[in-house]
């Protein structure tokens, strides 16, 4: 009885519930707060995608995906992977906010692919 009273009483929370903004007026979510700068999630999906498949679909993203992705995975010509942060400060956004899109279009890639597969 105790547990369905507390059931109750208590909400449930999203980890993409929104929980304030940072210093550049970008919404934080809870999941932001505790992932870690490599998030566990991103990890997964990039160990998954070679970058050349990457740099086959690009096209299948927005601009802003697509700097975002040819950034971190180095994807210029002889270019090197750039960490979030310095990609967050050339494209004068919050790393919070680079983490976002690159988990919006590496999933977007992550289902091209597995849509490829079928």
């Amino acid at each position: 009885m105790h547990l369905r009273s507390l059931k109750k009483t208590r909400k449930d929370v999203s980890l993409h519930d929104p929980i304030g903004t940072d210093k550049e007026g970008n919404e934080i979510t809870l999941i932001d707060i505790l992932g870690t700068e490599a998030d566990d999630i991103v990890d997964k999906v990039q160990l998954k995608i070679e970058k050349s498949k990457i740099y086959k679909n690009l096209d299948i993203l927005d601009d802003r995906e697509k700097e975002v992705v040819i950034g971190r995975f180095g994807l210029e010509h002889g270019g090197d992977e750039r960490t979030q942060r310095e990609i967050a400060k050339e494209l004068g956004i919050s790393r919070s906010y680079v983490s976002r899109i690159e988990k919006r279009a590496l999933m977007k890639l992550y289902h091209e692919f597995y849509k490829a597969k079928r």
